[in-house]
C-alpha cells in the first residue's frame, strides 16, 4: 500500500505548468537518479515510452524542464539529473510512500524495547541511532533536549582521588551519570554526607526545582556542612543546572562509514567531509531540534533547505518524538546523499520516532 507524501508544504504551482508527458519524463529522470545516481538521456527515455515518442521530442521536453529549474545537464551531451528544486518538487508532488514492512517493524519494535530495559537514556538513543543506520545504510542521528527529570535519588561514587561519578536516578527509572571534579581532601564519609543532604532536599523535585531549592538554601547549607562537603554539593548543583555542557542535551550520530561508500567523485568526498564537520558543530543539537519544533511529523530537507547541512548538499529525514504531554523532547532521523530511498525511509523514521516516544513515556 502506498500513499503520497504530503509533508508540510502546500501543493507546488509547477504542477500547473507541466502536462502529463512532461510529468512522466520528469518522474522517470528522478526515479532513475534515485536508483542509479546517473543522468538519464533522451534515447533511454524513448525506449520507455510505448507511444512512439521520439528522442527529439523528449529533448524538447527536457529543455523545458531545465528552463523551469527542475533538471540540469552535468556536462555537454549528457542526460539530465534533478536539481535540488526538482527533488523537492518530486517529493512534494510525486513521491509515494509505503507502510513499514513487517520485517522492519518487528526489528524496530524488538530492538527499541530491548534497549529500554534497565538502560540509560543515552544507551537507548544510541541504539535507536544505530538501528536506523543499519536499516537504511545512511547515518543515523538522534538528538534529545535537556530533560527535566523528577529526581528520586542521587549518589556520589569516587572513581579516583580527584574524580567522582554522580549517579542521578529519576522517578521514571532513568539513570543519568556525570563525572565531576572532587575538591582536595574529600573523604568517603564526605561523599555519603553530601548525598544524604541533597537527597533529603531534592527528592520528588524536578531538576529545575531542585536547582532553585538548593540555591535558595545556599546560606543554610553553608552553616550545616563543612566546606569540602559544601563544594561537593555546589558541584552537583552545577551538573543539575545545565552549566555542564554534557547536560544541555545530546546528539548521537552513528553509521558515518555508510556515507563514505559508493562515492563517485572527489567532490563527493569533499561534501561528506563537510558533513562530518557540520555534525561536530556545537550548535548542531539546537538547530536540529528547531527543525522539528512544530511536532507535525516527518520533515524532509534536501540540500540547502536545511542550513544545518547546506554546505554538504546532504538530505535529512527527521521526525520528533514526544513525552506524555505531547511535548517534543527530541528528534531522530537519517542523513545521507540527496538520492536517499525516500519512499522507504520516510515511514521507517516516522515509525521509529513513534516507538521511541512510547517507550520513553512508558518507562
Amino acid at each position: 500500500m502506498t500513499k503520497p507524501f504530503t509533508g508540510l508544504r502546500p501543493p507546488n504551482p509547477l504542477m500547473d505548468d507541466l502536462d502529463k508527458r512532461s510529468r512522466d519524463i520528469f518522474r522517470l529522470i528522478v526515479e532513475n537518479y534515485l536508483e542509479t545516481g546517473e543522468p538519464m538521456g533522451s534515447r533511454n527515455l524513448s525506449r520507455v515510452f510505448t507511444d512512439g515518442l521520439s528522442a527529439a521530442s523528449i529533448r524538447n521536453v527536457m529543455s523545458d524542464l531545465e528552463h523551469l529549474g527542475l533538471v540540469y545537464a552535468p556536462h555537454t551531451s549528457a542526460g539530465r539529473l534533478p536539481t535540488e528544486i526538482g527533488l523537492r518538487f518530486f517529493v512534494d508532488s510525486f513521491l509515494e510512500i509505503g507502510d513499514v514492512s513487517q520485517e522492519d517493524r518487528n526489528s524496530i519494535d524488538s530492538q527499541v524495547r530491548a534497549s529500554g530495559h534497565g538502560r540509560t537514556l543515552e544507551t537507548i538513543l544510541t541504539e535507536a541511532s544505530q538501528l536506523l543506520s543499519g536499516l537504511t545504510q545512511g547515518a543515523g542521528l538522534v538528538a534529545s533536549a535537556k530533560q527535566d527529570l523528577r529526581l528520586k535519588h542521587i549518589e556520589f561514587v569516587r572513581l579516583e582521588p580527584t574524580k567522582a561519578l554522580v549517579v542521578i536516578v529519576g522517578e521514571n527509572g532513568h539513570v543519568e551519570n556525570r563525572i565531576i571534579s572532587l575538591p582536595a581532601g574529600v573523604t568517603a564519609s564526605s561523599l555519603v554526607e553530601a548525598a544524604n543532604y541533597t537527597n533529603a532536599k531534592i527528592a520528588g523535585r524536578t531538576l529545575s526545582e531542585a536547582r532553585l531549592q538548593m540555591e535558595r538554601m545556599h546560606n543554610e547549607t553553608r552553616a550545616e556542612l563543612d566546606i569540602l562537603v559544601q563544594q561537593l554539593v555546589d558541584e552537583g548543583i552545577a551538573v543539575w543546572s545545565g552549566t555542564h555542557e554534557a547536560n544541555n542535551g545530546r546528539i548521537i550520530v552513528t553509521g558515518h562509514s555508510n556515507l563514505l561508500s559508493n562515492l563517485q567523485a572527489q567532490e563527493d568526498l569533499g561534501r561528506v567531509k563537510q558533513l562530518f564537520d557540520d555534525l561536530e558543530a556545537k550548535d548542531s543539537l539546537i538547530r536540529l531540534l528547531n527543525l522539528t519544533e512544530d511536532g507535525q511529523g516527518v520533515r524532509i530537507f534536501i540540500g540547502s533547505e536545511s542550513r544545518l547541512f547546506s554546505q554538504s548538499g546532504s538530505s535529512l529525514i527527521v521526525a520528533p518524538y514526544k513525552d506524555q504531554d505531547q511535548k517534543v523532547i527530541g528528534a531522530l532521523g537519517i542523513i545521507g546523499p540527496a538520492r536517499l530511498n525516500y519512499a522507504r525511509i520516510v515511514p521507517m523514521v516516522d515509525y521509529t520516532a513513534t516507538v521511541v516516544g512510547k517507550m520513553l513515556r512508558n518507562s
